[in-house]
């Protein structure tokens, strides 16, 4: 089984990630200088675009995760909001950026700023490696280190999945329907 063969079109490719992701990495490094912030990626998706992210980081910076879903392997988001897992750091007083995949609805992420702020953190930012402002539901998110702007179309790759599948792709691409339309 190739899963290739299951993408209609690829919408960002590996290297376009990989020049935006060294873009966002230094403007991080800038705007956090001396301030040693937590990057708290969002699993499971986060893990390839935080990997990415991070090597172009070039001051100090923590680790943290915290698990949250609301599609529940579905192909949009229920807008019910699981937490499985918070993160171990002390968060009080720290610059915490949340590292995200996707935002579409906004559900998932006002759940955990809302969680994050009852840790008292210095600060609170968003960095997505894609964004589909045509979905939000929530208008009270701004993601500050904004990777691409994608359409209302169901992606995968690069960390994102479908059934827990495609998410080693090095791009983000569009599944075909007929995939998850089975």
């Amino acid at each position: 089984m190739n899963l290739n063969n299951d993408i209609k079109k690829i919408l960002v490719t590996n290297e376009q990630i990989e020049a935006r992701c060294k873009e966002l990495g230094e403007q991080i490094a800038i705007d956090y200088e001396d301030k040693k912030p937590i990057l708290l990626s969002l699993l499971r998706g986060s893990i390839p675009f935080v990997t990415t992210l991070s090597k172009y980081i070039s001051i100090p910076l923590e680790f943290d995760y915290m698990k949250a879903s609301s599609y529940h392997g579905g192909t949009s988001s229920t807008g019910n909001v699981a937490i499985s897992v918070l993160p171990a750091s002390k968060l009080e007083g720290r610059h915490v950026i949340i590292v995200e995949d996707i935002v579409d609805t906004g559900f998932t992420l006002s759940t955990v700023v809302k969680i994050l702020k009852s840790y008292n953190p210095a600060s609170i930012e968003i960095a997505s490696l894609l964004d589909k402002p045509s979905m939000r539901k929530v208008d009270d998110l701004k993601i500050k280190y904004n990777g691409f702007v994608v359409p209302a179309e169901f992606v995968v790759g690069y960390g994102l999945d479908y059934n827990e599948l495609y998410r080693q792709l090095p791009y983000v691409g569009v599944l075909k329907e007929e995939i998850y339309n089975k």
